[in-house]
Parts: structure tokens; sequence; C-alpha cells
């Protein structure tokens, strides 16, 4: 059964256009932000394992920063392959708590 589970505080998020990694129940989530708006996503890339948390956000996308590869923020398909992707995560805020559902 999935619940929400704290991964951050506010101050901790990424800033316009990065993502960032945190970890929660031994998972590691990437946390990107686009526009002001967060969503959190698995942080490994299907194509090689790269960090996600690690790249940028453009157009909708997180770009892996090893080849490059983009991950839609909304779906967690990718660009590149039909059938690779990442899980995408229900992402809140209350207060200054950061909730992930994992």
């Amino acid at each position: 059964m999935s619940e929400f589970r704290k991964i951050a505080i506010v101050s901790e998020l990424p800033p316009l256009g990065e993502g960032r990694e945190f970890v929660v129940e031994q998972r590691t989530i990437c946390i990107a932000n686009e526009n002001g708006k967060y969503v959190a996503m698995n942080n490994v890339c299907a194509h090689r394992g790269g960090p996600l948390g690690q790249g940028v956000v453009d157009e909708g996308k997180m770009v892996c920063p090893w080849h490059g590869w983009q991950f839609d923020l909304v779906t967690g398909k990718s660009e590149q392959s039909a059938t690779l992707g990442v899980d995408v995560y229900e992402l809140k805020i209350e207060g200054d708590d950061v909730l992930v559902k994992i």
C-alpha cells in the first residue's frame, strides 16, 4: 500500500530548471523543479542507470547528465525509447514538509 513519506523540507528543493536527489526508505528519488512546480520520479535513468537528480529540466523533461536521455516529468516516458521510462511519484507540500507517495 502506497503512502506519503517525508522526503525533504522546502528549503532543500532544487532551484528552477534543476533536479536534486533525495533518499527515502532506501530509494533515491529525483525531485525536479520546472517553473516552480515540483515533480518526483525515480532517480535511476532507465537507459544506463545515470543519476537523474544531477541533471537539468528542459521543456517538461528531466535530462540525464550521462547520455542526455530525456524523461517526461508527467508520465516518466523516455523520449528515446518507447519501452523505457521511469516511475513518477505523487508529491505534495504540507507546511515546510515535502512528501512523496511511494
